[in-house]
């Protein structure tokens, strides 16, 4: 019997080696946690088209919405650890949920890191009729509403919503949130004048800084984005230190082969070394990440690192999704 046991167990591991030496031998399933059209969406596409490239099989895009991102994160979660499913997901959906939802898998230990993606810096946008020319001047105007200022976000938990709270505390302002099924209604009450305040990111709202329907102050880096380069960063604004970036980044179901892991890394990592490619996501706002921080392993120790600064901000908030 013993014998027979080791006989199965030698035969599982070389059935799991050959697997890992012809992958991928079919498509594979990026899901992305927001509907077709957004940020994030793009951003899987447009890395997903040059990744077949390298992979020798096409990389189909699922969109699975709903609850922050948090449900096709748990799509992901409970595929098969095989390669042929990865998460994609950003800040919000693999920092912040694990705080404001009961979610039935551990972010952490249930997914295994495969690469850091391109970041989306925060922007800091107000109505037009808002009167204020400087960072400065908007806090001191939001300090000095007789009610708490209206920020709208795109619903509980999102990133402006985190952001907001963050601007709250760093800067001693009180917010009134506003929140909708999605940025571009509330980008569209900012226009309208209805909300006075968003921050946003950076892709979403550039566009109507540039139209002049809304009014930016600064992006939330320690440097300028290549797109809004008139834009002040907010060191350079007078508000140090207020550092958000949306980063994004792929994961696979734990107990998915090393060496699986190792070639979608580098598919991904050859995908934004593609100059055509940079200057597609850089037309999106996106920042490319440094090369040091393009290992499975740098991801996972970001992402630990952002637990810790996010989880007791937004608990503390209390921030409650219905």
């Amino acid at each position: 019997m013993r014998k027979l046991v080791l006989a199965v167990l030698a035969m599982l591991a070389l059935t799991g080696t050959a697997s890992a030496e012809t992958y991928p031998a079919r498509p594979i399933t990026i899901v992305v946690p927001f509907a077709a059209g957004g940020p994030s969406d793009a951003m899987a596409r447009i890395l997903g088209e040059r990744m077949k490239q390298s992979l020798g099989e096409v990389l189909l895009i699922e969109n699975v919405t709903g609850a922050g991102g948090s449900i096709g994160v748990g799509r992901a979660v409970r595929s098969a650890p095989d390669g042929y499913t990865i998460s994609f997901g950003h800040l919000g959906t693999h920092v912040a949920n694990g705080a404001i939802y009961k979610l039935g898998y551990d972010l952490v230990t249930d997914l295994v890191p495969v690469v850091l993606l391109p970041s989306n810096p925060m922007i800091i946008v107000s109505k037009n009729a808002v009167p204020a020319t400087s960072l400065k001047e908007l806090l001191d105007w939001l300090k000095s509403r007789p009610s708490p200022p209206t920020a709208g976000t795109a619903g509980a938990g999102s990133g402006s919503h985190i952001a907001g709270v963050y601007l709250e505390n760093v800067s001693g302002i009180k917010l009134q949130y506003v929140p909708y099924r999605g940025t571009a209604p509330a980008l569209n009450d900012l226009i309208a004048g209805q909300i006075d305040l968003i921050v946003d990111q950076t892709s979403n709202s550039i566009n109507q800084v540039r139209a002049g329907t809304i009014r930016a102050y600064a992006v939330t880096d320690s440097k300028r984005v290549a797109n809004a380069p008139d834009v002040p960063t907010v060191d350079e604004a007078g508000l140090p230190g207020f550092h958000m970036t949306l980063w994004s980044g792929l994961w696979v179901p734990k107990g998915t082969p090393k060496e699986i892991v190792a070639r979608l890394n580098a598919a991904a990592v050859e995908a934004m070394a593609d100059p055509a490619v940079q200057k597609q996501l850089e037309n999106l706002g996106l920042q490319m990440p440094p090369k040091d921080q393009l290992t499975p392993e740098a991801l996972g120790t970001r992402q630990k690192a952002e637990i810790a600064k996010w989880w007791p901000m937004i608990k503390a908030a209390n921030i409650k999704v219905d």
